[in-house]
């Protein structure tokens, strides 16, 4: 299915450019043109949701890139809309279900129906729904209408129908499940609707609760208490609520607070109990550098591969941001079997200039992070390391959060340095890029990890030497996955040849004969 799809992707722009673009150009905007010809993933989204026909493909994209035009949703911002659509709290994004999809959330006793701004709340949702979709290209998304306390006057079918017409039309495979909380039995009929708007295929995407099987879906941590969770989230504007990232508890950042210098005593004690050394402040406050090289081809990287691995980290999965290269590009990896596992990050700086940084997270409670808020030199990457917390098991949901803006050298790097600079730095200056946690029982070598005995017994060159190899066998086998495909496809075109003669073969017998 992935291989059709993936053949259907030209013939889809070619066709929409033939088709749809000579005569409605005006129509569209052409940022949005300039995207579907450049991302497959999007192209792909659209071809998913409709199962792969290319007839009925073009038809969504023409009707969600004319939406698109018309309410602008490439300029949407905050200063579009009045104030008090943020303040009164009716639609926002916050929290997890237990799958790690995003909760965007709809306090349906907030809503009051208002034909004469009706067509602004509506460009509200898209200015989320976009937000979200920039932030976080291809995530899904959980959508929860919280109907407890409401009365009809709250209900807005018009509204509600927009709201499923986005995931139908508008953002092609971002929806994960409706989550409808305590529906009052009188909007029942009204729901019978809801469900014929939705189509056969998403149907079963409903899902009606109450306080006694909400959290089938969605953990109590993120439940308000109304139903039956323990979240002490309220929301409040301004700002607008950024994930929930915060900074973690950091073991020798630059900036240390009561609580880093408590965890620091606790890792220093741990250590004298088992007769290890104590680094000093300097020694644990200074960040590992390490040399970046010039990218070369893998026949040089194969060749060169011992020689080249003693200076330079690569990564299987990269970010490349603007600032910053960040790896892995995703997902970082935690072993539940492995109370101390911990999970190397690595940032390049891939500028003229200086980089601070900043690392924030959803779980600030559960995760250490080593160092937290610093600086990156020009040409230099940079590691750092998360761990859990004691007694702490990540999750799903947790998400991290990597900020990043090029700094003056003038402005100095020391803690009250990035303090005021992170106070004063422009809003489009800085990089964002989010990671998710991956939680496995059975640990592949699949991303960059550290054991906890890597740091407990046999010096540090030693341990540099098991991570470089451990790229290295995880380079080599990428590379023979990579021959194997191509023996896979060139057998099958051999068969088809072979199987193409014997049958010119068999004509040829047969004319003979007749």
């Amino acid at each position: 299915m992935a291989d059709d799809r993936g053949r259907l992707i030209p013939e889809t722009r070619k066709r929409f450019q033939e088709q749809y673009l000579p005569d409605k150009a005006n129509k569209y905007d052409s940022r949005d043109v300039e995207r579907l010809c450049q991302d497959d993933t999007w192209v792909e989204s659209y071809l998913a949701w409709r199962h792969n026909v290319v007839d009925d493909t073009l038809k969504m994209i023409d009707e969600s890139f004319q939406w698109r035009k018309e309410f602008s949703v490439n300029d949407l911002n905050e200063t579009n809309f009045p104030k008090c659509f943020f303040e009164v709290g009716a639609v926002f994004l916050h929290g997890y279900d237990k799958e790690g999809n995003k909760l965007f959330w709809f306090k349906v006793k907030l809503h009051i129906k208002d034909s004469k701004t009706q067509l602004e709340k509506k460009k509200c949702t898209a200015f989320w729904l976009e937000r979200y979709a920039k932030r976080e290209p291809g995530k899904l998304l959980t959508v929860v209408f919280d109907m407890a306390e409401t009365g009809f006057s709250n209900i807005d079918m018009d509204f509600v129908r927009f709201v499923i017409n986005c995931f139908k039309v508008y953002y092609p495979k971002y929806l994960s499940k409706i989550v409808i909380f305590e529906m009052p039995w009188i909007m029942n009929a009204a729901f019978k609707i809801v469900k014929s708007w939705l189509g056969p295929e998403a149907v079963n995407m409903l899902k009606f609760t109450n306080r006694n099987d909400v959290q089938d879906y969605i953990s109590a941590e993120y439940l308000p208490t109304h139903m039956g969770g323990s979240d002490p989230f309220k929301y409040s504007y301004p700002p607008l609520p950024d994930d929930d990232f915060q900074t973690p508890i950091c073991e020798s950042g630059p900036i240390a607070g009561d609580d880093e210098a408590e965890s620091k005593e606790e890792i220093e004690s741990e250590n004298r109990d088992r007769g290890e050394p104590v680094h000093s402040d300097d020694q644990m406050h200074k960040p590992k550098k390490l040399n970046y090289l010039e990218e070369v081809s893998k026949t040089e990287e194969c060749d060169r591969m011992d020689s080249k691995m003693k200076y330079s980290k690569k990564a299987l999965s990269v970010f490349r941001g603007p600032l910053l290269h960040i790896s892995p590009a995703e997902d970082y990896i935690l072993d539940l079997k492995k109370a101390r596992e911990k999970c190397l990050i690595i940032l390049t700086n891939v500028t003229k200039n200086a980089v601070a940084f900043k690392v924030k997270t959803t779980a600030p409670e559960k995760y250490r992070v080593k160092p937290s808020n610093s600086s990156c030199e020009p040409g230099s990457s940079l590691e750092i390391t998360v761990s859990l917390h004691g007694g702490c098991t990540a999750s799903l949901q947790d998400r991290f959060l990597v900020v990043a803006a090029e700094i003056d050298q003038a402005s100095g790097f020391g803690a009250s340095d990035l303090a005021l600079f992170w106070k004063e730095v422009q809003r489009n200056k800085v990089m964002e890029h989010r990671l998710r946690c991956h939680v496995t029982e059975n640990i592949k070598p699949t991303t960059l990890l550290i054991k906890e005995h890597s740091f407990d017994n046999g010096p540090a060159e030693a341990n540099e030497n098991m991570h470089l190899k451990l790229l290295r066998l995880l380079e080599v086998n990428k590379r023979l996955q990579e021959q194997i495909d191509r023996c896979v496809w060139f057998q099958q075109v051999l068969l088809a040849l072979v199987s193409l003669q014997i049958a010119f073969y068999v004509y040829i017998l047969n004319s003979q004969k007749s």
